[in-house]
């Protein structure tokens, strides 16, 4: 079964029109994106969008072999015109099989946030799922059995990463699926930054006209088993690790700063994360992050590694000179070491986050240069150990590693 992406766009397509974004501006050549259709075998097509005949001329192919022609939501604007000899387009209620002459057969899918799934198998038994944008399966059960994942996933993997987490969920989505977004719109950075999200999520993308062979083998992206995320105060360190594993289901969000009772604007800091988290995330408010990650499970996302040092700190008694001296800073650098080999030897996907603060004004007092320099050589002991390390500033991503 041959798929050929005709456009791989949000249905305003990429640039938007008069829109005067960054992301807009830029978008040019191979990511200029017209909105998203899909040609099956030269025989069905999902999403009839303006300009789709030119776009399979330019792509080699050709509409004249079109036998059904499905929508999978609401377009808006202006009518689109239906090619001479194109079958009207048509949206399949929730639940209804199509089997085409061509044996194709095409089960339409409930969405959560309306328009329609559609799961497309092939003649030769491929399996192809394509999710309409900003949707996400509303029925689990009508999925795949348990073990039988789609060779090709075509989903809004941006808008909705959730939608890529329940599939997994469920199987529908496996370790040889090959995830390829589509319906992407200007609130990415196309380019590196659109690839480097996308590997986070063991997606891709690929430039409109590309054709894919169902079931071939694809290089599925590797997700990275431990990384770091720096960044500095309101850097969007925070919401950089999150990103990494929305696409993940059941992952447990490792708190380290504790509730600080009658602290409200603690407590205002730790409900706005909490509100961003998905809601299918596992909450821990713990130190003790050996043990965590010395058992299998789910993703770990701990938040952060300086409020670890802190406490870290206070059990040794690192603030007093006296203690310091007498075996504290001995005592930390085992607890460090213990921290470090414990993320060395996990078989757990592990991303954490921590403050870079090295690069700002030098504390006035004794501890708060001590702990300045303990966080510094905390996060280039635990950096040695990850795959990725990435630097947060100003909400942009530098990857230091990886």
């Amino acid at each position: 079964m041959e798929v050929t992406l005709l456009g791989t766009g949000a249905p305003a397509g990429l640039p938007r029109p008069d829109c005067p974004c960054a992301v807009c501006a830029t978008a040019s050549g191979p990511d200029s994106r017209a909105a998203t259709a899909v040609l099956v075998d030269g025989a069905l097509l999902l999403d009839l969008t303006p300009g789709a005949a030119f776009a399979a001329a330019r792509a080699g192919r050709s509409l004249g072999g079109v036998r059904q022609a499905l929508l999978s939501h609401p377009h808006d604007g202006p009518a689109v015109e239906v090619p001479a000899g194109l079958p009207q387009p048509v949206r399949v209620p929730d639940g209804r099989e199509l089997v085409l002459l061509t044996g194709h057969r095409v089960r339409a899918l409930a969405m959560d946030a309306g328009g329609t799934g559609y799961a497309v198998t092939g003649p030769g038994g491929q399996r192809l799922l394509y999710l309409p944008p900003g949707s996400a399966p509303a029925g689990l059960e009508e999925g795949p059995a348990a073990g039988e994942a789609y060779d090709l996933v075509l989903s809004d993997v941006m808008g909705r990463p959730d939608a890529l987490a329940r599939l997994r969920a469920v199987g529908a989505v496996g370790p040889t699926t090959d995830v390829v977004a589509v319906h992407l719109d200007h609130d990415v950075p196309q380019g590196t930054e659109l690839r480097r999200r996308l590997a986070a999520a063991g997606a891709r993308a690929v430039p409109d006209g590309t054709t894919l062979v169902v079931g071939a083998y694809e290089e599925v992206p590797d997700v990275p088993r431990r990384t770091l995320v720096l960044g500095g105060a309101r850097s969007g360190k925070s919401v950089e690790a999150e990103r990494r594993l929305e696409t993940f289901p059941d992952v447990l969000y490792v708190a380290t700063g504790g509730a600080r009772n009658g602290d409200t604007e603690w407590a205002s800091r730790v409900a706005a994360h909490r509100e961003r988290r998905p809601g299918s995330w596992r909450t821990t408010e713990t130190c003790d992050l050996v043990p965590l990650l010395a058992e299998g499970g789910p993703p770990l996302l701990i938040d952060c590694l300086s409020l670890w040092l802190t406490d870290a700190m206070d059990s040794v008694g690192a603030w007093d000179d006296a203690e310091w001296a007498a075996g504290g800073e001995k005592a930390l650098r085992e607890r460090v070491r213990e921290l470090t080999s414990a993320v060395r030897a996990a078989r757990r996907t592990v991303v954490a986050v921590s403050n870079e603060v090295g690069s700002g004004i030098v504390p006035a007092t004794a501890s708060g240069r001590r702990y300045r320099d303990e966080l510094g050589r905390l996060n280039a002991a635990f950096a040695a150990e990850c795959e990725q390390v990435l630097l947060v500033v100003a909400g942009q991503a530098l990857v230091l590693r990886g």
